[in-house]
């Protein structure tokens, strides 16, 4: 994640009473044609992002101040160039979305505060767990890590740390952006929402590897669709980051096994059962992905509500 660190063929169509042949409701390339483009386009963005990492020749390793600086100048670069291709693709398959791009791709405010949260401490209760580890070898306790975690001085000390910014600002954000915000909008006309969820983390798979970065990918491009916000895939994915993957050995191996392992089953039982409560489209507004599909004539009832 930190590596800067079906439902067949759909396309939109106007609402009608019935609903219209999909290349004539478009006015634009046939269905075949468009679902191409889409592809094109996503494959195009992930080869431009992990080509940005690895345009720099250096023999000094990939932790490096100044190896990390010239990444976050060509990924940002990228990034921000990456809703164009959206536009671009927009323009190509005559898919009108019916609201603003940048609504679509996740920035709003409507709804903002629960999509900033409830993730997050949904993602948080799956790790409780590791976070029980954690807590358990560390030297400190609880009220003495709160004040390090609290205090200004540690928090001027991470932003000054290029490594501590790749992986909790900058990858978490750019991969976001790029592989869920840029890549679903144009893959759900095609796929549909559920086949979009597992397809498009294949994208970031090929760009770096697969396994846990696939599932996580799914998973945060479920929150996507779910809460319609940018904001939740990103803070998730910084603490997932920080975590690391679950150290599911050393718990078996743990002093405290017992009481450890049964943390990390009730974080995933929890989790599980919270799944769908704390990330109900109600608590959110209007989804603008479920909204495109909405104006094609599609049902997706088990992300849309």
């Amino acid at each position: 994640m930190a590596a800067l660190g079906g439902d067949g063929l759909r396309l939109l169509s106007v609402s009608r009473p019935e609903r219209q042949p999909e290349s004539a409701a478009l006015g634009g390339p046939g269905p075949g044609l468009c679902c191409w483009v889409s592809v094109f386009s996503c494959l195009s963005l992930a080869c431009s992002y992990v080509g940005s990492l690895y345009v720099w020749k250096s023999e000094l390793p990939r932790d490096h101040p100044a190896v990390i600086k010239r990444r976050f100048t060509s990924v940002l670069v990228v990034s921000s160039l990456s809703p164009l291709c959206v536009l671009l693709w927009r323009e190509l398959t005559g898919i009108q979305p019916g609201t603003s791009l940048l609504t679509l791709m996740g920035f709003r405010l409507e709804g903002i505060f629960p999509a900033a949260l409830l993730p997050l401490l949904l993602t948080m209760i799956l790790f409780l767990g590791p976070l029980i580890q954690l807590s358990m070898d560390c030297p400190c306790d609880l009220a003495d890590g709160l004040k390090v975690v609290l205090a200004p001085r540690s928090w001027a000390r991470c932003l000054t740390d290029m490594r501590w910014l790749r992986n909790q600002v900058i990858a978490p954000l750019t991969e976001e952006l790029v592989f869920r915000a840029c890549m679903l909008p144009m893959l759900a006309p095609c796929t549909g929402l559920g086949p979009a969820v597992f397809t498009c983390p294949l994208f970031f798979g090929v760009a770096f590897q697969f396994s846990y970065t696939a599932v996580f990918g799914a998973y945060t491009a479920f929150l996507f669709i779910r809460t319609g916000h940018l904001i939740g895939p990103v803070l998730c994915h910084s603490f997932c980051n920080y975590m690391g993957f679950p150290a599911v050995c050393a718990a078996l191996e743990h002093p405290q096994r017992r009481p450890l392992l049964a943390g990390y089953a009730l974080g995933v039982g929890l989790f599980l059962l919270l799944l769908q409560p704390l990330t109900d489209p109600k608590l959110y507004g209007s989804l603008p992905l479920c909204v495109l599909l909405e104006r094609a004539g599609d049902s997706e009832a088990l992300l849309c509500s």
